[in-house]
């Protein structure tokens, strides 16, 4: 039931309209925090949606990799870098913009400030809305399914700033323009705050987010929910968006807001990109001492450890960190978002800027990668604690075609096939799945046709293929609707990869290991080791059952190349090995971590 608006929040509302033509940082301002002191804003938050759990059966939370009908994003601040987002994303998807003043957001569109002047507006909606301040991903709602992949509707939180009542309730714009229900979660018992910048979800049940969920929803909180226990915040998130799996890591000390999305990115069901700061820097020892505990304790939905891919966090221009005095601004290459076969990402300066957007297109071949200066005037958005991520967010297409794979491994395999398994689903059937492959970037790709194994798993083979071979492919799957969809979504320029090595045997003529130093390793540490030919080399830290936890090279090494280098500071006390595997054999050779 739906509460009255007192005579308090009635004037607290006529005087924030105002202010909705200021920029407001992600976080708080000293006077925001000082209102929230003094006032009592839960009423703010449950004027709109649905005040009950989902209908539903068998919820799923979409992933952010996966198709989308639509990215949203609010027209108030930092407008350059919200036309180069417009101006990108329009090519994958539609756009809607909420915007306070849509001749105005028409004209800089149309204008040449902040970039190319557009000739159309096509795929660009411009909806007339109210809201206080740029930061969609935090307040905007979260796109859910029922049945895996049946009916779409959007989960509504209370959002973390009770101070921007329209924020709040400015989703309802979008769930309305899509003729989608709004599901929200603003009524006791199952009154919870949360924020979208605090959230990654791997589209099947398992979600990432920091203990800041914990602290906004326990006693004495300033938003007016009721006080709740961490077993109570999960039942919730399962009720709504069916996360039974909820991964909470220790907040950041240099971090202001505790997002999860300013150090780490879910790229698919098995990879976590995450920020890395030089030893002892900033928040590095925590975000590492938070990546061992999420490696060392959880599985990925295919019950292997998860992948992580490190990115640089860069300093300031004059080399000063979250940590320093005074403090740098939060830089991160992670608060990217997903748009179809596209990834926006913030960039800072080129120094730092050729790594990280060469890390991305090595994770994503394929992937059109649009970088967006975010540290320089006259937008200057990552002062204000968020970027490309913070200020966008997105919508699931409304009968997905459900394509989840588990990427095949290097093998010294010459004899067998290698079968592709691929889990296809749609709310109308899968028709067919198929599967594509070849052996060479400039070759052509052979189709084959996959069958149904059961549950929804398609499989199809690659044939066996002599050692010294990359293999390239994707799948496909057509739904009974005819509706066709590749994964990786951007194929077939994007693809998954494996090589084909030689026997798993050590061969003293491929490899002469020197030493890795220091051993024990605890932070940089060296594998120093020759190579007697030229030879395509991928190597890996394994655990101490031979799991892999990481890779730290993947290309061609040279008789004169001899070093290799990785971080041993996130990983946990224990031994470990590093195996070398290469096209004329395979050495592994122990280390310990202390």
């Amino acid at each position: 039931m739906k509460k009255s608006v007192s005579v308090f929040i009635f004037i607290l509302l006529f005087g924030w309209s105002a202010q909705s033509q200021v920029t407001l940082p992600r976080n708080l301002t000293p006077q925001e925090i000082e209102q929230i002191a003094h006032g009592d804003f839960s009423i703010l938050n449950s004027d709109r949606g649905i005040e009950s759990p989902p209908p539903f059966t068998n919820i799923r939370a979409m992933a952010e990799w996966e198709e989308i009908q639509c990215l949203t994003i609010s027209w108030i601040s930092y407008p350059s870098i919200l036309k180069q987002i417009v101006a990108a994303a329009r090519t994958q998807t539609l756009v809607i913009i909420l915007s306070e003043d849509v001749a105005a957001t028409e004209a800089y569109l149309y204008g040449t400030a902040g970039g190319p002047a557009f000739t159309d507006l096509n795929n660009v909606i411009i909806l007339p809305a109210s809201y206080d301040s740029v930061w969609m991903r935090d307040y905007g709602a979260n796109p859910a399914y029922s049945n895996e992949v049946e009916d779409l509707f959007l989960v509504d939180w209370i959002y973390n700033r009770p101070t921007r009542p329209n924020d709040n309730s400015s989703p309802q714009y979008v769930a309305d323009y899509l003729g989608l229900d709004m599901y929200t979660t603003t009524a006791a018992p199952d009154d919870l705050v949360n924020t979208g910048g605090n959230w990654m979800s791997d589209g099947f049940g398992t979600a990432i987010i920091s203990e800041l969920v914990l602290e906004e929803n326990a006693a004495g909180n300033p938003y007016g929910v009721t006080a709740k226990s961490e077993a109570e915040i999960d039942a919730i998130t399962e009720t709504y968006l069916g996360v039974d799996r909820y991964i909470k890591m220790p907040t950041l000390p240099f971090d202001g807001i505790h997002h999860v999305d300013m150090h780490m990115k879910l790229i698919d069901e098995q990879t976590l990109l995450v920020g890395e700061y030089p030893a002892n820097i900033s928040d590095g020892p925590q975000i590492n001492a938070n990546m061992d505990y999420v490696v060392s304790n959880f599985m990925n939905k295919w019950g292997e450890p998860y992948k992580t891919v490190r990115i640089p966090m860069p300093p300031s221009v004059a080399g000063n960190w979250p940590s320093s005095n005074p403090p740098a601004s939060y830089r991160t290459y992670t608060n990217a978002v997903f748009v179809n076969k596209m990834v926006i990402l913030p960039i800072y300066r080129e120094q730092y800027d050729t790594t990280a957007l060469r890390i991305w297109q090595e994770m994503l071949p394929g992937y059109q990668i649009v970088g967006i200066d975010c540290d320089n005037n006259p937008d200057n958005i990552i002062s204000a604690s968020g970027a490309i991520h913070c200020i966008t967010h997105s919508v699931g297409v409304a009968n997905p075609l459900l394509i989840s794979h588990n990427p095949l491994q290097d093998t010294d395999n010459t004899t067998t096939d290698y079968s592709v398994v691929a889990y296809m689903n749609h709310r109308d059937g899968v028709a067919a799945g198929r599967m594509y492959w070849k052996t060479s970037l400039t070759g052509a790709y052979t189709q084959v046709n996959m069958v149904n194994i059961g549950s929804n798993n398609w499989e199809g083979f690659i044939p066996a293929q002599p050692a010294g071979t990359r293999v390239y492919y994707y799948v496909e799957g057509e739904a009974s609707t005819g509706k066709v969809l590749q994964r990786p979504i951007a194929a077939p320029e994007g693809y998954w990869s494996f090589d084909v090595f030689a026997g798993n045997v050590v061969n003293e003529e491929a490899f002469q290991f020197s030493r890795l130093y220091p051993n024990p390793a605890s932070e940089m540490t060296c594998v120093e080791f020759s190579v007697r030919a030229s030879q395509k080399v991928k190597a890996y830290i394994l655990d101490a059952q031979g799991r892999r936890v990481e890779e730290i090279y993947s290309g061609v090494l040279s008789p004169e190349q001899s070093k290799l280098f990785f971080n041993a500071s996130s990983l946990a006390e224990g031994v470990y090995f590093i195996q070398v595997i290469g096209e004329r054999g395979v050495y592994r050779t122990p280390f310990v971590v202390k």
